[in-house]
This record gives C-alpha cells, sequence and structure tokens, in this order.
C-alpha cells in the first residue's frame, strides 16, 4: 500500500536501511500499547472503535482547525510526560522528545497546537503518507482529547533539540537557506519560511511547526513528500506550493540550515 518514492535517493536510503529496526520499534511499541489498554493503564478504547467506523475527514480550513484546536482541554505537561512513556511514544520519540533514531521527527520544542494538530490528523487518517502515518493512527486513535492535550504540552516545554548528531544532507553551491527562510524568492512567489515558521525557526500560529533543531532526514522526507503529493494534510495547502517550487538542493539547504538553527552554528549567528 505504502511504496517508497525515495528508493532511488542515495541521502534518504544511506540513511534508512531496509534492516533499520524503526518498524520494528514502533510495531513492538503499538503492541505493548494495546496491550496496556487491555489491561487498564490507558483509556481509549471507545474512541479508538469510533475512529475505525469514522469516514475519511475533510481537509482543514483556518477556522475549522481553530475550532478542533480550541475544543481540546487545557494540557498538563507533567500528565504529558506520563503519557509520553504509558503510549510508548517515547520509544520513537525520545524521553524528552529528541527522537533516537533519524526516521521520527523531534517533538522537543514543538509547538503544542502543531503536535495536537497531527495527532488529529492521524485520528482521521488525514496524514497517511507512509507506514510510520500508519502506525502513528493506530496509536492516536487510542487517545482522549485529555492525553492529546498533554502530551502536546509536554514536548512544548521541553528545550529544542541541540547537536543532535544526524547526518546533514550536502546542499549545492550558491544555494543560501538563509535567503529563503529570511526573504523567500519573489521571482518564484516563494514567501520567506520566517514569515510562517519564525526567523528562529521557533513556530508560528496554528500549524506552523517549529523547525529548529529538526531531524534533517525527516525534515528532507517531509518536503519531498508535500512536493509530489503523498503529504496532503496542510490547511489551504500552503505548505504543499511551497514545497513544489523548491529544488531538491534547496531542499537540502534548509535541512541543514534548521537542524543546526539552535546550536549556534554560523546561520543561528547571522
Amino acid at each position: 500500500m505504502y511504496s517508497d518514492p525515495y528508493l532511488h535517493d542515495p541521502y534518504l536510503q544511506e540513511r534508512t536501511a531496509p534492516n533499520d529496526s524503526w518498524l520494528h520499534r514502533a510495531a513492538t511499541a503499538l503492541a505493548l500499547t494495546a496491550a496496556s489498554v487491555l489491561i487498564g493503564l490507558t483509556a481509549g478504547t471507545a474512541l479508538a472503535a469510533d475512529h475505525a467506523a469514522t469516514p475519511a475527514a475533510r481537509a482543514w480550513t483556518p477556522a475549522s482547525l481553530r475550532t478542533a484546536l480550541a475544543a481540546l482541554p487545557p494540557g498538563e505537561a507533567e500528565r504529558g510526560r506520563v503519557v509520553n512513556q504509558q503510549l510508548f511514544c517515547a520509544s520513537c520519540h525520545g524521553d524528552t522528545g529528541v527522537a533516537p533514531t533519524q526516521n521520527w521527527p523531534h517533538l522537543a520544542g514543538q509547538k503544542a497546537a502543531y503536535t495536537a494538530k497531527m495527532l488529529l490528523d492521524y485520528q482521521s487518517r488525514l496524514r497517511a503518507e507512509n507506514h510510520g502515518a500508519a502506525l502513528m493512527h493506530d496509536i492516536a486513535v487510542m487517545m482522549t482529547p485529555q492525553q492529546i492535550a498533554d502530551v502536546s504540552a509536554f514536548y512544548a516545554v521541553q528545550p529544542a533539540p541541540r547537536d543532535d548528531g544526524t547526518p546533514r544532507p550536502v546542499a549545492a553551491q550558491g544555494v543560501s537557506a538563509e535567503q529563503l527562510v529570511r526573504k523567500g524568492d519573489p521571482a518564484r512567489l516563494l514567501t520567506p519560511c520566517a514569515s510562517c515558521h519564525g526567523v528562529k525557526g521557533q513556530g508560528g500560529k496554528l500549524e506552523a511547526s517549529a523547525l529548529a533543531g529538526q531531524n534533517p532526514l525527516y525534515f528532507t522526507r517531509t518536503l519531498l513528500n508535500y512536493q509530489n503529493g503523498t503529504r496532503t494534510n496542510d490547511a489551504v495547502r500552503g505548505m504543499s506550493a511551497f514545497a513544489k517550487k523548491l529544488s531538491r538542493s534547496e531542499i537540502d539547504a534548509l535541512a541543514t540550515y534548521y537542524a543546526d538553527l539552535p546550536a549556534g552554528s554560523s546561520a543561528s549567528k547571522k
């Protein structure tokens, strides 16, 4: 069902070897989570049944997204820390939101609204671009609105990753990520990344995610998924339209720029 559109991509395939244990790690976490539900450690089985019978979700509008996020209860970070362990989120995203493998995003320092939106998108299958999204759906449908709010709050108060050690892609010479971030490209009607995601990659309103310190492999795959239409959960297709105008070298340059941003690199000193 999920074919890999990057089968012949040297950077992505080098970093995602066929024998990588990430799917095994995630599947094990899912099995343990399901077992914990059965023995009463977590709630949400009724919610899972409801979602299983729910038709595919409609795409967000800015208004419907605001309404959905406002309907969530207030989140509490300490409860979210428990959810991160209890639902085995930590097995893929780390104890503090720093993913232990290159195949999952770092969530430390991520905006609570963005994390909550992603979990809602996984619940409804609005995000269903690959095997990872399928596994996240099976986790998300077991979560209550309170658990979504709490784990989102937990990740939001963690410091953004610094010097995570993930290999950076090598962009072609002459490609300026900082130009794209701060000024965009008026000739191609490309708005500056900073206009939505912040000058320091701290994120913006609603679904404008924090990008500082993000795993560059995940960042690259994300933009390529938007570019080729594999991922379509962005409201009003803003990211999809942006990504389609980028070259691969520009995507690689942006991935490195944001991965290094909080670590005191040259990008963050300018």
